[in-house]
C-alpha cells in the first residue's frame, strides 16, 4: 500500500470530518496498489533491475538476513546446550536465591507455666552439640511453641531459616499465629506459614511453619534443602507418608548437609525408634550393620539403642491428675428399663456423658468423633439439650480442618461461658485447646486403609490404640484436676493395639512411588526398598503401588529417567493446555490427592 505522510497539526481551522463508509473503504482497498510478488523481486533485484516500489525488495533482504541469522543462533544453541545441561546439573542442588535478612527479635521469653520452659537450658545445649535431637513430651507440654524460640535464641536464624512442618494446615497456621503473639507480631514478620494456595512468609521471616507436603515439593527444586539451618518435624509419631518419607530423606542427606539441625518432636510414643533410626550404624530394613556380631548379639543390639543415637529428651506434659471414668454404650450405667441389652446409639451415650459431667465443677468440655459428619449430628443433640437445661449454659463448638478462620478463631478464644468442643482428631496431637477440663473419648476415628485383595483404598472407621486413646485423655487436666469419659469398657482398652500401624504399611503406595520418582530421590521402582524408611514397606505393597502406575501409564517398564521427572505427577497442571481436562483429573484423582 502507498506510504502515508503523518498529519501535520497547525492552526488553521479544521473541517469536519465524517465517518467513512463501507463504500468507500472498499474503493480505497480496491485502489491501493497491491504488493509485487516474492520471486519476481528476487529476480529483478539479483538482475539489477529495481522494482517499481523499494519498499518490497528491502523486506525481503531483511528476512533472507533474519534466516541466516536465526540459522546461526540454532547452531549455536545447539552447540551450547550441553553446557547449559552441565550447568543444571552442576547447579541443581542449590536453593531459589532470594535476600535472606531474618528479624529476629532483641528480647524472647518463654511461659513458665509450661513444661517445656523448665527444660530449655537442656534442650538447647542439645541442641548446640548434636545435628539431631529427640524431644519427646506429652501433648500441651509447649514444645511445638517454644522450640522455635530457642532456636532463634541460639542464633540458627542468622545462617537460614528454621522450618517447622506439621501434618495439618490447621496446625500450622494456629501454631504460626501463637508463636507471632508470644512474640508481639503479626504474621508475616518472624513468623510466617505457608500451606496449599496460602503463603504468609514475609521477606524478613525468620520461622516458617508449613504442612509436610511443602516441605516435599520444595525438595524438587532444593535437594539438600540449603534454604534451611534447622528443621523441625513436628508430631513424628503420627508416622503419616509424609513424615516417615522426610525423615527417610533427612537421613539420607544429612551427611552432606553436616550444618544442618534437625529437631524430632514426638508425644511419648516409642521415640526410641526415631532416635535408633537416626544413628550412623543403624541401617533402616537391615538393623545394626557390624560384621563382628553373631546374629543372637545383632538382635539383642536393635533392641537397645546405638551408642551413636541422638539423644532423647523427655518433657513432662499434665500437671494434675486425671480420673478414667468408663461408660461403655453396651453397659447399664446409663441404661433406662425398658432398652434391655441393646446397645446404646453413640449420640446418646454423649448426652448422658455431658449430663454427668455438667454435675461436676464447671469446665470445658473436649469430645472426640470420627468425622464432620458425626459432629453435625452430636452439634444439633447437644443445641437441643442445652435448650432445654438451663442449668446447662454451655456454648457448643465445632472444630474440624473446613472450618472457617473465624470459626476456628472462636474455639481458641474462651468466652465467658464454658464451652463444648467437638472435634476430630486434629485436636488429639496436633492443636491444644485452652482451658479443657474434661474429655469425652467415643474410641474411634477414621483410618485409611488398602485392601489389596480388593485393590481399593478404604476410610473406614476403626477403633483407636490404646496410645491414641491416652492421648486423648491427656488433653485434659491443664489447669485442674480432670475426668475423662470412655464410652467403651475397660476390657475393650486392654484388647486394643497398643501403637497405630503406621500410613505407609496400610495404604496403597502408588503416589509416594510416583513422587519418589518425580522428586528424583529414586530412579526405578527397585530403589524403593532400599530408600531408608523408619519402617521399610513389604514388597507386596511396592509391587501392587508400581502395578497400578504402570496400568495407569504414568511408568513405564525402563528406568525412569531423571531429566523428565515430574511429568506423570504433575500431568494435571497441563491438562488444560492440552485440552485434556476430563481425561487426566480421574486418573490423578485415583491416585490420591494429599492435604498440602
Amino acid at each position: 500500500m502507498s506510504e502515508q505522510k503523518p498529519t501535520e497539526h497547525t492552526d488553521t481551522p479544521k473541517t469536519a470530518r465524517t465517518a467513512p463508509s463501507m463504500a468507500s473503504m472498499a474503493a480505497a482497498i480496491h485502489a491501493a496498489p497491491m504488493r509485487a510478488p516474492q520471486k519476481p523481486a528476487r529476480a529483478s533485484q539479483t538482475s539489477g533491475e529495481k522494482p517499481g516500489d523499494d519498499s518490497t525488495a528491502e523486506p525481503s533482504s531483511k528476512r533472507r538476513n533474519a534466516h541466516k541469522n536465526s540459522s546461526r543462533k540454532n547452531n549455536a544453541s545447539r552447540s551450547k546446550t550441553p553446557q547449559k545441561r552441565e550447568h543444571r546439573k552442576n547447579h541443581r542442588d542449590r536453593a531459589e536465591q532470594r535476600p535472606y535478612n531474618p528479624l529476629i527479635p532483641a528480647v524472647i521469653t518463654y511461659p513458665e507455666e509450661l513444661p517445656v520452659s523448665e527444660r530449655r537450658e537442656d534442650i538447647k545445649a542439645a541442641i548446640r552439640d548434636h545435628q539431631v535431637i529427640i524431644v519427646a513430651g506429652e501433648t500441651g507440654s509447649g514444645k511445638t511453641t517454644q522450640l522455635p524460640k530457642m532456636c532463634l535464641e541460639l542464633g540458627l536464624a542468622e545462617k537460614g531459616m528454621i522450618g517447622h512442618t506439621q501434618p495439618r494446615r490447621l496446625a500450622a497456621r494456629s501454631v504460626a499465629e501463637r508463636i507471632a503473639e508470644e512474640l508481639g507480631q503479626k504474621i508475616g514478620e518472624t513468623v510466617g506459614y505457608q500451606v496449599r494456595f496460602t503463603s504468609e512468609v514475609g521477606e524478613n521471616s525468620a520461622i516458617k511453619l508449613m504442612t509436610d507436603g511443602i516441605l516435599l515439593a520444595e525438595i524438587q527444586h532444593d535437594k539438600l534443602l540449603r534454604k534451611y539451618s534447622t528443621l523441625i518435624i513436628d508430631e513424628a509419631h503420627e508416622r503419616s507418608l509424609n513424615i516417615d518419607f522426610i525423615l527417610g530423606y533427612l537421613k539420607r542427606i544429612l551427611p552432606q548437609r553436616p550444618d544442618l539441625k534437625v529437631i524430632i518432636t514426638s508425644a511419648t510414643i516409642d521415640p526410641e525408634r526415631f532416635a535408633r533410626h537416626f544413628a550412623p550404624s543403624f541401617v533402616p530394613g537391615k538393623g545394626v550393620v557390624d560384621d563382628s556380631l553373631s546374629d543372637e548379639e545383632r538382635e539383642l543390639a536393635e533392641q537397645i539403642l546405638p551408642d551413636d543415637a541422638p539423644p532423647i529428651i523427655e518433657v513432662s506434659g499434665r500437671t494434675y491428675p486425671v480420673e478414667i471414668r468408663y461408660r461403655p454404650l453396651d453397659g447399664d450405667d446409663y441404661a433406662d428399663e425398658d432398652e434391655g441389652d441393646e446397645d446404646r446409639d453413640p449420640t446418646d451415650g454423649i448426652l448422658a456423658a455431658v449430663e454427668e459431667l455438667s454435675k461436676e465443677a464447671p469446665g470445658d468440655i473436649l469430645i472426640f468423633f470420627s468425622g464432620e459428619r458425626e459432629i453435625r449430628d452430636a452439634h444439633d443433640a447437644l443445641e437441643s439439650l442445652v435448650a432445654k437445661s438451663p442449668r446447662m449454659n454451655y456454648e457448643v463448638l465445632p472444630l474440624y480442618a473446613r472450618l472457617s478462620l473465624a470459626e476456628q478463631h472462636r474455639v481458641f478464644t474462651p468466652g465467658s461461658r464454658p464451652r463444648i468442643v467437638l472435634a476430630t482428631n486434629v485436636a488429639e496431637t496436633s492443636l491444644t485447646v485452652p482451658g479443657i477440663k474434661y474429655v469425652i473419648d467415643t474410641g474411634t476415628a477414621r483410618i485409611s486403609r488398602y485392601s489389596a485383595r480388593t485393590k481399593v483404598q478404604r476410610l473406614p472407621i476403626e477403633r483407636i490404640s490404646q496410645a491414641s486413646a491416652n492421648q486423648r485423655s491427656g488433653r485434659c487436666g491443664r489447669v485442674s484436676d480432670g475426668i475423662a469419659i470412655r464410652l467403651y469398657s475397660e476390657d475393650d482398652f486392654a484388647s486394643r493395639s497398643e501403637f497405630t500401624d503406621p500410613e505407609i504399611l496400610r495404604t496403597n503406595l502408588a503416589a509416594v512411588i510416583l513422587q519418589m520418582i518425580a522428586i528424583g530421590v529414586v530412579r526405578e521402582p527397585g530403589d524403593i526398598a532400599r530408600f531408608p524408611f523408619v519402617q521399610p514397606p513389604a514388597s507386596r505393597a511396592i509391587n501392587d503401588g508400581v502395578n497400578l502406575l504402570r496400568e495407569l501409564g504414568a511408568l513405564s517398564e525402563k528406568p525412569a529417567r531423571t531429566d523428565k521427572r515430574g511429568e506423570a505427577s504433575s500431568c494435571y497442571l497441563d491438562a488444560d493446555r492440552y485440552g485434556a481436562c476430563n481425561e487426566c483429573v480421574p486418573g490423578r484423582s485415583a491416585l490420591g490427592a494429599h492435604d498440602y
